[in-house]
Parts: C-alpha cells; structure tokens; sequence
C-alpha cells in the first residue's frame, strides 16, 4: 500500500464503476482509499455472505485488482471463476478474501493483507463494518436486497438494514484527510448511494475537506436510472443528503440536463465506449486537484 507526493484520494462506491475510477486515481494520487460498498447479495458474493455470514467480497476483490501491481499473475488470478461443482461461479479472489478474513478474525486485516499479497496501491476499506441489506422505495412499494432493487423502476430513495450500521473508522478517517472524494461512476441506487447511505459515512462525506466529484456514468443502467441525465443523478445524491463540488463527464455519452453545479466535460470514454478510459479519466480528475 505505497504512498507517493501526490494528493489524498478517497473513491466511494462499488462494483466495476469504482474499479474504473481506482484505475485513473491511481495514475495521480499520492495516497489513495477506497470505501466500498457491502450491499451485495447477489452472485458468488451472495452465496459465501449466506454461508459464512461474511462481507460481500465481490466488490472489494475488484477494488484490490484495480489497485494490484501491474502484471500481477495473482491479480489476475483472483478473478477467474471456477466451473466444476460446488465451486462453479465462485471467483478465485472471492474465496481467498473470504479465507484471509477468518484468519486474521478482522475483516479489515484481511483486506490488508490481501492487498499486501497484490502488491495494492491503495487501501481498500468496507463502507460499514457490517453486510448491510439495501432497501428501496419504487414504484412497486419498499423492495429489499440489492438484486431486488437493480430490478426496480422509478426509484425514490435507498437506505439500509440496519438503519445506521457503523461505520469503518478508517474511513471516516481517509476522509476526514481527503484532498478529492470521487464518488461513481457506477450503478446510482445500487452501488455509489448504497456506500454513503451509511449515516455516519454520508456525514464524514459532507465534512470532507476534500473537493467532492461525481464522475458520470457513460450511459444508463438498466431499469434503475433509465431515462436519466447527469443532473438527474446530481440530484438523486442531493436527496440523500450528498452536494457535489463538481461534475466529470462526457457530454457524446450522456445527456448533461440543467446542473447548477459546475460540470468538467471530456472525452472519457474507451474505443468501444462502453467503459471509462483510466487514462483520460486520471486526466480530468488530476486537474481538479491540481
């Protein structure tokens, strides 16, 4: 977990979104921590959190990749998913997190030791210190669990189950010395609101001296922000309590809306233009820390 001259860099979020801007953040950041999200209950993930009574390690397996050295045969390891039996689905990083966590009887000691194991850049830190259950408010009604909610139309406000799990100190802490809070891009309800719907971790957001940045996904996802532009997610953070600084985003992507809050626009996008250059990224949100 290497530190360098640059600035102090907190990403918030989950799922590939916040290994995306983990990727570009480490180009320019001096230290760098990422706050993820314990919501998930879908997949592998779901399954060693049902059998174990363990975090969700998906989210966090990809966060430790994003900031792994680079050419580690480890890394790259931690993400081939078995096939045969018992074992089909479940990523090999998954059960090694999961493996570490018992071990070192602290889940936060066995992420460090994960990321001592990949050479990682950065740390990676849980948003609570508790697997939370995601809860939302749709058209539908109150629909529970992450899977649920990706599946939900219109929806009107996320929290969690329990209502106000406790926080990671450490990151209260990172962001409490933060010089940039990037938070997306990446699922709007599911993966950036399920990390600061944690009470004491939205407030250490807002307290944050760092500038707080929301990076725009390049298009929507699915039913749970269909029809969204990058103002309709500002004000979906809003509505939980969270005000941005400043907008990243790629206008040739998505739509832009009426944002009252200033808006950095640029190329971000791959060749493909279905993922988020790190690159052209680390550019953009380079400039905003100088």
């Amino acid at each position: 977990m290497r530190t360098g001259p640059g600035p102090r860099v907190v990403a918030v979020g989950g799922g590939h979104g916040l290994a995306a801007t983990l990727r570009a953040a480490r180009l320019y950041a001096g230290e760098l921590t990422a706050v993820v999200s314990v919501a998930d209950d879908g997949g592998s993930s779901g399954r060693l959190r049902r059998q174990l009574d363990i975090m969700p390690p998906g989210d966090l397996r990809k966060c430790l990749v994003a900031l792994a050295e680079e050419g580690s045969v480890l890394a790259e390891a931690f993400e081939r998913r078995f096939e045969a039996e018992e074992l089909v689905g479940h990523a090999l990083g998954n059960l090694v997190i999961a493996g570490l966590m018992g071990a070192c009887g602290d889940p936060q000691k066995g992420l460090d030791e994960a990321a001592r194991l990949l050479g990682a850049v950065g740390r990676v830190v849980p948003a609570a210190l508790e697997p939370v259950v995601l809860k939302a408010e749709a058209d539908a009604g109150e629909v529970e669990g992450q899977t649920e909610v990706m599946r939900a139309h219109h929806i009107r406000h996320v929290s969690l189950v329990p209502s106000d799990p406790p926080a990671s100190p450490v990151a209260l802490h990172a962001l409490g010395q933060a010089a940039q809070v990037v938070m997306g891009p990446g699922s709007l309800f599911t993966s950036v609101l399920a990390a600061v719907a944690v009470p004491e971790l939205a407030e250490a957001v807002r307290r944050s001296p760092g500038r707080r940045v929301y990076v725009a996904n390049l298009r929507p996802e699915g039913r749970e922000t269909a029809g969204y532009d990058v103002a309709d997610h500002v004000a979906a953070l809003a509505a939980h309590g969270v005000e941005v600084d400043v907008v990243v985003a790629d206008p040739a992507s998505i739509a832009l809306g009426r944002l009252d809050v200033p808006v950095v626009q640029a190329s971000l996008a791959k060749a493909n233009g279905r993922a988020h250059d790190p690159t052209r990224l680390a550019a953009a949100l380079g400039r905003l820390v100088g």
